[in-house]
């Protein structure tokens, strides 16, 4: 084989450098084509916007492919661009049997976890919200089962202390990206092989949901803690805010806590339960524990109570105090937790659920 030629399948940013790693690789390996999601609705205008990954396709000229991996189309294509093997990472579309046979070598995926721990769609956020110190990348050959085929090449990470999912994948998306080029290298030239995964019973990582992201404070600082950085960037953790004042009297079209309430916004409607009842909606981008001797904290608050001053906001827990680094009012842009509380008119019986 003169040159090992390459179909890649990816749709998100974190794909991207995957992508352009692979485009200049050399040796062995010749990208010929890449197979994307097609174009989706965007922003508050609904506009059609092309993936990040068929953005970075069209900067480096490459062929774009958006049929779906099981119509006629798709195998047209496919023909046309005659790819030994498929580099996959982040596609977004299950890959029945037809589309697996049909490239010789078949689809290899970069996954973002150990396996087989952490089968599933959110092995990243999953992997923070569990508290694991270590975590990586891996490289197996796709089958019909889920992220169970065999292992071509894997890498580890340790997680950062106070890392969120995004930053971690961020990291591992470029580590990913050199030992995917690595290790299709090392294929091509016949000096690695595929082994079987081990058996057992594992962590599964299945997708977590904005309902998933409702931050309970009813639990260790600890706890909590994870569960904001696994959810950061996405979905977002998120809380409802009460003023503590509430006469009992449901405001949900504005509250001075943040603005006006988006589930009166037909362009930014929250998920169920958010924007109705007292308080508001918040989410919360960071925070850290907070086991200083600041003497002007709190010496001990309940799950969910607020305390202020001007330069902190916390939150209790079972624990700890929780201070809040960085929050998002709904309706409103990130911003410090100090900057937003100054103008939230709290009571001193301010409390988050």
């Amino acid at each position: 084989m003169d040159h090992m030629r390459i179909l890649f399948a990816g749709t998100p940013q974190a794909a991207v450098t995957p992508l352009k790693v692979l485009s200049q690789a050399g040796g062995d390996l010749q990208l010929v084509g890449v197979l994307t999601r097609p174009d989706a609705p965007s922003g508050r205008g609904r506009k059609l916007t092309p993936s990040p990954v068929k953005e970075a396709a069209q900067e480096l000229g490459l062929p774009v492919v958006e049929a779906s991996p099981d119509s006629e189309e798709f195998f047209e294509q496919i023909e046309a661009l005659h790819p030994d093997l498929a580099a996959v990472v982040a596609y977004g579309k299950i890959l029945k049997p037809p589309a697996l046979n049909a490239l010789p070598l078949g689809w290899y995926n970069l996954h973002f976890s150990l396996l087989p721990q952490y089968r599933g769609a959110a092995p990243v956020q999953r992997a923070i919200w569990a508290g694991e110190e270590i975590t990586g990348a891996t490289v197996f050959k796709i089958g019909p089962g889920l992220d169970d085929g065999p292992i071509l090449a894997q890498s580890t990470v340790e997680i950062g202390p106070q890392e969120t999912a995004g930053e971690l994948l961020d990291r591992l998306s470029t580590d990913g990206a050199y030992l995917l080029a690595a290790a299709l290298q090392g294929l091509a030239e016949g000096k690695i092989s595929a082994h079987d995964q081990e058996e057992g019973v594992f962590e599964t990582a299945s997708k977590i949901h904005p309902a998933d992201a409702h931050i309970r404070f009813d639990v260790p600082a600890f706890a909590v803690d994870r569960q904001i950085r696994a959810c950061t960037p996405q979905p977002g953790a998120w809380c409802r805010v009460h003023r503590g004042d509430d006469p009992g009297r449901d405001d949900p079209g504005r509250d001075s806590l943040g603005g006006d309430d988006p589930a009166w916004n037909a362009a930014n409607k929250p998920i169920s339960g958010h924007g109705t009842g007292s308080g508001i909606t918040m989410t919360l981008g960071r925070a850290h524990i907070d086991k200083s001797n600041n003497p002007s904290r709190p010496p001990r608050l309940s799950p969910g109570q607020v305390a202020v001053t001007k330069k902190h906001v916390w939150v209790g827990t079972l624990t700890n105090p929780l201070e809040l680094d960085l929050v998002k009012p709904q309706g409103k842009k990130m911003m410090k937790a100090a900057d937003w509380a100054r103008g939230a008119h709290l009571s001193p019986r301010a409390y988050c659920d």
